[in-house]
């Protein structure tokens, strides 16, 4: 069954295309295609796709359409892992049967399987070879649009095509010191839920380590504007944890946020993220 490793990262239009103009200059990457993507998610009128934490989508890309099934996976020190199935389509018709063999035939009625919302954006694609992995950058704006209603979209997904994983890490922390940026662990679909009204994204399980449940509630903060409560017993967790390294200094700009939520900037934010999980907290 295939798997996807990745790492996501929110931008403002500008420095996303400084990040691009520093990583199209480096020896390791080379220029892959500009696309343009219209992608359509499916869900029933009771949401059970949703609910089961799964999307699916049809892509049109050029002239060829993609059928994909994602579920949420898990998050690991910042990096998002998930089961993936694509199959290609004649046309933009969702083709029902390609989903008798995955899980979904047990708890979902594939009938009543709908429109909910469009993610639409261009991507720009860098191929990174370092010698010790193989990274696709995906660099993609655009927006999300759901009855009428629109967001803008402007994102850079680090996603693991071979070699080492911890190379993921090491390479959006070398972005990091060019532009400004954070780990944002709310999905494009997720995304698109809330537009639409039929999601708020919920915390993590109780059993996820605190790292993830931190970067999941500052995801959840940009999303909603609302700090939620696996947040605030995220920092709590890590304050009590005992690890090998002094990370206090990192957690300082965590701690600010829970009294003053509205303070958050992207640059800030990136950095805290980056310096906790350089401290190899989440490993401990």
């Amino acid at each position: 069954m295939p798997q996807e490793l990745e790492i996501k990262l929110t931008l403002e239009p500008a420095p996303a295309d400084d990040a691009y103009r520093w990583l199209s200059s480096l020896p390791e990457t080379s220029v892959g295609p500009t696309k343009r993507l219209a992608n359509t998610y499916f869900d029933t009128p009771d949401a059970s796709l949703n609910r089961l934490k799964a999307a699916l989508r049809i892509r049109k890309a050029g002239d060829r359409y993609i059928q994909t099934l994602k579920t949420q996976g898990e998050f690991v020190a910042g990096a998002h892992r998930r089961l993936e199935w694509e199959w290609p389509l004649p046309s933009a018709v969702l083709d029902r049967d390609l989903l008798l063999a995955t899980s979904l035939v047990d708890s979902v009625s594939l009938d009543e399987l709908k429109p909910v919302f469009e993610t639409n954006f261009e991507r720009r694609i860098l191929m990174l070879d370092d010698g010790k992995a193989v990274i696709e950058c995906a660099f993609d704006r655009g927006e999300i649009v759901s009855g009428g209603q629109s967001v803008p979209l402007c994102e850079v997904e680090f996603e693991l095509k071979s070699g080492q994983e911890d190379r993921l890490l090491y390479w959006a922390s070398k972005l990091g010191e060019q532009v400004s940026f954070f780990i944002n662990l709310i999905s494009k679909a997720e995304q698109g839920y809330f537009l639409a009204g039929v999601h708020r994204p919920a915390s993590l399980s109780a059993g996820a380590e605190p790292v993830s449940k931190l970067f999941h509630g500052l995801s959840r903060l940009w999303l909603t504007g609302e700090l939620p409560q696996e947040y605030v017993e995220a920092v709590a967790e890590l304050k009590a944890k005992e690890t090998k390294t002094d990370w206090r200094t990192e957690i300082e700009l965590f701690e600010r946020l829970m009294a003053e939520p509205s303070s958050a900037k992207v640059s800030d934010l990136g950095k805290a993220q980056l310096a906790l999980l350089r401290t190899g907290v989440a490993d401990e």
